[in-house]
């Protein structure tokens, strides 16, 4: 049987990734919004979270999976990092967190217009 590609589990990341995603199953349901430079979240600028908290018969806090060591990557994560591959440096991003996954990603970034 093959081993999964390294890039596709959680210990294969860069620290930067490995960070965002912690970042994301510890909101849970919400908003992270920050910087990418060089094609990766920059954490030497602000960040901000914005948690969404269920206020009866909910399960808040963070996801069971902070608690991992590796694990395999789920394609919404995989197309995440991906995305900010892509990025011009500056780029401002929000991403919708829904079960510790991103769902939605918003982009703000400066157009050179000629």
């Amino acid at each position: 049987m093959n081993e999964p590609n390294l890039k596709d589990r959680f210990r294969g990341l860069p620290p930067p990734h490995q960070r965002l995603l912690r970042m994301l199953q510890d909101v849970n349901f919400g908003r992270i919004t920050f910087c990418v430079q060089g094609g990766a979240p920059d954490f030497e600028q602000p960040w901000r979270t914005r948690q969404t908290v269920k206020l009866a018969g909910g399960t808040n806090g963070p996801r069971p999976e902070t608690s991992l060591s590796d694990f395999e990557l789920r394609q919404e994560q995989a197309a995440l990092l991906e995305a900010l591959g892509r990025l011009r440096d500056g780029a401002d991003v929000t991403v919708e967190v829904r079960h510790g996954l991103p769902f939605l990603v918003e982009i703000e970034q400066e157009q050179q217009l000629a």
